[in-house]
């Protein structure tokens, strides 16, 4: 028979994590949150645990995630929770590794991944508003919430769990000030059995954390560098409270075609330093560096100058534990501070996961992309031009196909609501390629017989994750000008690229344009590689099925991180799809290249 005391002293052991004054309190007792971003999306499933492990040799006792709506459900209604999106046993994997696990479900997250994890279907209604108190967003994310929480509430500490705490959307004063909006996200995560600490995270402005944050609800900060500031910010805001910066931004993300980011070791460690010595806790974002693998990088808008800027597939983000696993000279500064602090593990650190040898090897076979359009998809025919959304496709290229009657004068093509490059090609030969970020920008279409082909293929990068541009569809939103006449007709061909076992390969160099190019890896056991594409331009690159993610001439990324469970013992399949010019061949490399 259990006693009295007994059933109480349970109960106290389940209370999961409180606030009591300035300290947090997990089950009863003192408790600093120190804790590391990683992404179950962003790791193969097969290194969950390995990442997790280092993680908990850093000194960390917890692990944040955000869950992406988009991962689980890419297409309206095909709601998944297995294999990599199980993440079940992704917050089973972190209590097995010794950490607690802080949920971010969003809806929206940001995190650099397309559409801030929001799903592209969506954006199949333009008018759909979003992030705010209008029934038509929040009903869906009801539904998707209804589908997600009920799984997660049985993992929360109060229940005997790992999960000892949620976030109520994302920064969400950087976006706007709708209470309502964070009230029903609110009571809807209590309604699905969510009854651990809730909390909202801003950054340190005051207008972010007035319009992001719920009066009755912890308040916390993200930023870089010194803490007082911050801190300082957060206390005027909140007076009473445990200080918790829930991203300490230890690097950054990258662009295509820009510099890449890294931060000084010395000087990250010292800020965490700071927060620790004021006993605050602290979230490092990142502590896993991970891969944006597919299509799923996002992209950010520079308003100043108009500009899109795609974000590359590498999220290595100069983050301690690196993108394969290494333990970088962040890691050991930052575990010297922990130690001075919090109990580190005693025990050697874990080894550098095993490396393939280099080798090169040239494309044996070629199947162009015009060529293979019945193989790659289902056309539509629509009078105008429409975004790829309203066609139900989450993600790809898509490919727009006219004539042009005949004969008439030589005319500037030019597309209106372009996302984000389209080819352009006449009869099949390649003319010229269009850029959002030349929206005035135009090709020469010459039509001097009696009609001309013309195709249309837009290479999408990623949908903007921040700011007030969310609303991003893909392909073409609005009208094709050939000089100023309007074309219509349109046989429209989505192209999600999530099955090449149609392509047609034919030894030999492929014809103009863009075109799929096959290559045989042979390796002894699976491990860790990075491919490189020297003197190739802009593409795809799948290995064994698999999309690793988009490559670009421009940088700085130079290598695609492989990961070793995507390889097999013996002959590996990888195909390109390069959409301008070619290289000579490819390269296997041990050591990645993020410029």
């Amino acid at each position: 028979m259990v006693g009295t005391n007994q059933v109480v002293a349970q109960a106290q052991q389940r209370s999961g994590l409180t606030v009591r004054g300035d300290e947090f309190l997990l089950d009863g007792e003192p408790f600093r949150i120190l804790a590391g971003e990683m992404h179950y999306f962003r790791t193969h499933p097969d290194h969950w645990r390995n990442r997790l492990d280092r993680m908990r040799a850093l000194g960390l006792n917890s692990v944040d995630t955000y869950v992406a709506w988009n991962f689980h459900e890419p297409r309206r209604g095909a709601i998944d929770f297995t294999g990599w999106r199980d993440i079940v046993r992704f917050v089973e994997t972190a209590a097995e590794a010794g950490l607690k696990v802080v949920v971010r479900p969003g809806p929206y997250i940001c995190a650099e991944w397309d559409f801030g994890g929001l799903p592209a279907w969506l954006l199949a209604d333009p008018d759909l508003p979003l992030r705010c108190d209008e029934p038509a967003y929040r009903d869906l994310v009801d539904e998707w919430f209804g589908e997600l929480l009920p799984r997660l509430a049985p993992l929360q500490a109060t229940r005997g769990g790992p999960v000892i705490a949620f976030q109520v959307e994302n920064e969400y004063g950087s976006y706007g000030n709708d209470q309502a909006h964070l009230d029903h996200l609110r009571n809807t995560m209590r309604g699905n059995g969510i009854d651990s600490l809730l909390f909202c995270s801003n950054g340190p402005s005051e207008w972010m954390l007035r319009g992001g944050n719920l009066p009755d609800e912890l308040a916390t900060v993200n930023f870089s560098g010194d803490p007082a500031e911050p801190f300082a910010a957060l206390r005027r805001y909140q007076p009473e409270g445990p200080l918790w910066c829930t991203e300490f931004w230890d690097g950054w993300f990258d662009h295509w075609g820009e510099p890449h980011n890294t931060t000084d070791p010395v000087e990250t460690a010292a800020d965490v330093e700071k927060m620790l010595a004021a006993g605050a806790s602290v979230s490092l974002y990142m502590a896993v560096g991970g891969t944006n693998f597919g299509w799923w990088a996002g992209a950010n808008y520079d308003d100043a100058k108009a500009t899109y800027q795609p974000t590359i597939t590498s999220y290595d983000y100069d983050a301690p534990i690196g993108e394969a696993g290494e333990l970088t000279a962040k890691f050991h500064r930052i575990r010297e501070v922990i130690a001075r602090h919090e109990p580190v593990p005693d025990g050697p650190l874990p080894p550098l996961p095993p490396r393939l040898p280099a080798q090169r090897v040239k494309p044996d076979a070629t199947a162009g992309l015009l060529e293979s359009l019945d193989a790659l998809g289902e056309p539509v025919h629509r009078s105008a031009p429409v975004h790829m959304e309203a066609l139900g496709q989450p993600y790809g290229l898509i490919h727009y196909r006219t004539r042009v009657q005949g004969p008439r004068e030589t005319a500037g093509l030019r597309v209106r609501g372009l996302a984000d490059r389209a080819l352009v090609f006449a009869d099949g030969e390649p003319l010229g390629t269009l850029d959002r970020n030349d929206p005035q920008g135009s090709v020469e279409v010459p039509v001097p017989r009696e009609s001309v082909l013309l195709d249309l293929l837009v290479d999408t990068g990623g949908r903007i994750n921040f700011g007030q541009r969310l609303n991003d569809p893909k392909g073409i939103t609005d009208r094709v000008l050939h000089g100023s006449q309007a074309l219509f007709g349109w046989e429209i061909r989505p192209l999600p690229l999530d099955d090449l076992s149609g392509l047609r390969f034919r030894p030999g160099a492929a014809p103009a344009g863009p075109a799929f190019h096959r290559a045989t890896l042979r390796i002894g056991e699976p491990a860790d590689g990075f491919l490189a594409l020297p003197g190739w331009e802009k593409g795809m690159v799948w290995l064994n099925g698999f999309l690793l993610g988009r490559y670009w001439s421009i940088g700085p990324q130079r290598t695609l991180y492989a990961p070793s469970p995507l390889w097999r013992k013996g002959e590996n399949e990888l195909v390109v799809l390069e959409l301008h010019r070619p290289g000579g061949s490819v390269e296997l490399r041990p050591e990645p290249d993020l410029g």
